[in-house]
């Protein structure tokens, strides 16, 4: 079998979000979708986003200078590796959006993550966002968004009753720099890689791919 990656629908990546990505969201803004095919069974989806605006003013970038790789929704899978599959999406992207310069991720360490398939990709570390807030109703977290006024379709939207703000520590932000000029700029930011140890004190979660579903075949799903 080879692997095949490529474009895809918004409703074959919101499946692979909804049984392979520990959020089982996608993000409440706009995104770009790339499938993910072994063989001919549909095997995930990574998944580019708009950046919050703070983040292309940080690196004094232009808003469609830099993105946001928001989710990799992989199922089980043998035969190739993450990073194979990131890097060829980023190559798709790069070819549909000339512009783009830098591409920002992060990784929950309340969920147990610390980043590993951005370091294996020898992605840039450059230290932890800030602190926030996340939103829960029922023990079940909130896309934030809906509820402060941040989106432009649901600008008014109140929170369930009974919701509750909790407090996080920020995550892990990795950058991934597309030509020499931005490589050279970020590369200053770079800090020493995070170890499991340093989120095993604040939580444990699932790793994208990790939970196992039935799935619909590359046809449905395309």
């Amino acid at each position: 079998m080879s692997l095949r990656v490529e474009w895809c629908s918004s409703e074959a990546a919101t499946w692979a979000v909804k049984h392979w990505h520990y959020s089982r969201t996608m993000p409440p803004i706009k995104t770009v979708r790339v499938g993910v095919w072994w063989g001919d069974r549909f095997k995930g989806a990574v998944i580019f986003s708009r950046p919050c605006r703070k983040q292309h003013l940080m690196f004094a970038l232009e808003p469609q200078e830099v993105c946001e790789l928001a989710r990799v929704a992989l199922d089980r899978h043998e035969g190739f590796h993450v990073t194979e599959v990131v890097a060829r999406a980023i190559k798709l992207l790069k070819q549909r959006c000339p512009d783009l310069r830098l591409i920002v991720s992060f990784a929950d360490p309340t969920k147990g993550h610390i980043g590993r398939i951005y370091q294996a990709g020898n992605w840039i570390y450059s230290g932890r966002s800030a602190p926030a807030r996340i939103l829960v109703h029922q023990g079940r977290e909130l896309h934030r968004r809906h509820y402060t006024g941040a989106t432009f379709d649901n600008p008014r939207a109140k929170p369930p009753p009974g919701s509750v703000w909790v407090p996080v520590p920020g995550k892990y932000r990795y950058l991934m720099p597309l030509d020499r000029r931005m490589r050279r700029q970020v590369e200053r930011m770079r800090k020493p890689y995070p170890q499991p140890a340093d989120a095993l004190a604040e939580g444990a979660g699932h790793q994208p791919g990790e939970a196992v579903r039935a799935r619909p075949s590359a046809s449905e799903s395309a």
